[in-house]
């Protein structure tokens, strides 16, 4: 009885063993792939926000590192467009602590004069059906930002009109709403105040960055 046990224990830990090898295995030849996806979806965000036209860079592989309270939890991104050495826009990675359900993970685009160029929610656990509506595929509600400009920090049309503000609410859902204008106003304030900076850093993110 004892041996049978015994062997039985060295089979299950030889098809655990073999089970760990094979997923390392699989994860080996898919992780290529995995980068290479990751990247295309980034340079198609970024091409959604940032006209391709504007700008003769590649703004995937022009990145920098952020760190500071105002974007949220740390650390994020800055993808630089710029056009023969000019700057134009920048997409900054960005966190709404204060979503529904918790983080709001966005990406703002903003032209170099302060105009916004597009914001996309790029994660979120917002409720099905009504914060969800952040998404561009359940809403055209993100859309709202384009073309919008801040005219000093404490512009007081930035919010949802329940609070008197220029920004619809979602019937049924305003915290949601509310969370992503106000990540949006806070990290085009901070590209307001750090734009020079910006397109003075040299790229410092890794070869492959994808949103985070």
């Amino acid at each position: 009885m004892r041996k049978t046990i015994e062997k039985n224990a060295q089979l299950l830990a030889l098809f655990a063993v073999a089970c760990t090898a094979l997923i390392a295995f699989v994860n080996f030849l898919t992780q290529d792939k995995i980068i290479e996806q990751e990247q295309q979806q980034l340079i198609s965000t970024l091409s959604s926000i940032i006209e391709p036209s504007s700008h003769d860079n590649s703004i995937s592989q022009t990145c920098i590192i952020l760190e500071d309270e105002q974007l949220g939890e740390l650390p994020q991104k800055a993808y630089l467009a710029t056009n023969n050495n000019s700057p134009v826009a920048a997409a900054i990675t960005t966190t709404a602590p204060d979503g529904y359900n918790g983080n709001i993970f966005l990406l703002v685009a903003i032209n170099f004069d302060g105009t916004l160029s597009g914001v996309r929610a790029i994660k979120h656990q917002e409720t099905p059906g009504l914060g969800d509506k952040v998404e561009l595929r359940k809403s055209q509600w993100i859309l709202s930002f384009n073309g919008k400009k801040i005219l000093d920090e404490n512009d007081h049309r930035w919010a949802v009109a329940k609070d008197g503000g220029m920004f619809d609410q979602f019937t049924g859902a305003t915290i949601t709403p509310r969370a992503v204008v106000n990540a949006v106003k806070r990290t085009t304030n901070y590209f307001n105040q750090h734009k020079a900076e910006l397109f003075n850093t040299a790229p410092n993110c890794s070869e492959n960055a994808e949103i985070k």
